[in-house]
């Protein structure tokens, strides 16, 4: 009995010593990894031309009035598109409407865009295509303020 895991077993009572077990005339040889290997199917996904490629043409702008939070796939679904979004904050209450802020912020930094307050429940977020130009009110920030008046 020169295998440690036969004696290991026989130690631990798991068999029985006087048994003999039949043993592989050779050891099993590892299966080789390559193209004999089976292999999981792989669905590729589609490919779509980022928005920096293939700069849509700006024929309208959307405003959403948002009442919950869940209205806020709607505004990524327009913004993704390449359409510049005005959100109407109005209808929301103050903590719900803080949270989609900063999803629209979240949203518009990872997508290259801007998001701007236009007034103190109203803001723009607008593409990376799109130039938004104006001038700002006396000591009126250029930094999103997260607080609502």
């Amino acid at each position: 009995m020169s295998n440690p895991l036969k004696k290991s077993m026989v130690w631990l009572g798991l068999a029985d010593d006087t048994y003999e077990y039949d043993e592989p005339a050779e050891p099993a040889s590892p299966q080789p990894i390559g193209p004999t290997a089976v292999r999981a199917p792989v669905t590729p996904l589609p490919r779509r031309s980022p928005v920096r490629n293939a700069i849509p043409e700006m024929n309208e702008i959307v405003t959403v009035h948002p009442r919950q939070y869940r209205d806020a796939q709607g505004i990524a679904e327009h913004f993704r598109e390449g359409t510049p979004v005005i959100i109407n904050l109005t209808q929301m209450t103050e903590a719900e409407a803080r949270r989609l802020i900063d999803f629209a912020s979240g949203l518009s930094t990872g997508l290259n865009g801007r998001i701007e307050r236009v007034t103190s429940k109203v803001f723009l977020l607008s593409p990376e295509h799109i130039a938004v130009s104006g001038e700002m009110a006396a000591g009126e920030t250029s930094e999103l303020d997260a607080s609502f008046a």
